[in-house]
């Protein structure tokens, strides 16, 4: 009960302190209280579950660009969580590269990216993206994130979402290296 008590002033205190910013930076209390919450949540028979993914190249390749498309987002293409939205989240993504992530199971992982983590940005993936073997592989991914070469990463770029402003650019710059007609953008009246 004593314990239960401090945890509970030790939590009000930070809040009180901070708020409800997700700008502030998660206080090592806080980060103990979550690396320990999900360790809790995830099954002992989840964190022992071994991949059936092979490492091959083209499921490495499949779990790049699925990872570009899908997770990139925000944890960046090299995993380091340095994205605007990555950054907007509380507590932040973690650096996917780090010891913290690289120490976890393959089905640490994988529970991670099947069922999400509660209380933060991370989504349940499982059932909805696909299916449990390209969860294996982005597990797969996750562990090749510290090797990533430049190759990969820029590959990995080219299949980021993009927004129809970035897609309109693209398609003037490959007009243009075409060598197709400039179509000159209309004035617009400025009404003062």
């Amino acid at each position: 009960m004593l314990v239960a008590t401090a945890l509970a002033i030790l939590a009000a205190a930070s809040l009180l302190h901070h708020g409800l910013s997700s700008r502030a930076t998660p206080t090592s209390f806080e980060a103990m209280l979550a690396r320990n919450a999900r360790r809790m949540a995830i099954p002992a028979d989840a964190r022992k579950q071994q991949n059936p993914v092979l490492a091959t190249a083209d499921n490495l390749r499949d779990a790049r660009l699925h990872f570009a498309d899908h997770c990139a987002i925000c944890h960046g293409n090299e995993g380091t969580g340095d994205t605007m939205i990555g950054k907007g989240l509380y507590p932040k993504p973690p650096d996917l590269r780090a010891a913290g992530t690289q120490k976890l199971s393959d089905g640490e992982l994988f529970w991670i990216i099947e069922n999400g983590v509660r209380f933060t940005g991370m989504p349940a993936f499982g059932g909805t993206h696909g299916s449990e073997e390209d969860s294996w592989k982005l597990v797969r991914f996750i562990r090749h994130l510290p090797q990533l070469s430049t190759d990969e990463r820029l590959e990995m770029e080219r299949h980021n979402p993009k927004g129809p402003g970035d897609r309109k650019e693209e398609t003037e710059e490959e007009d243009f290296l075409r060598g197709a007609p400039v179509q000159q953008k209309p004035e617009s009246p400025h009404h003062h």
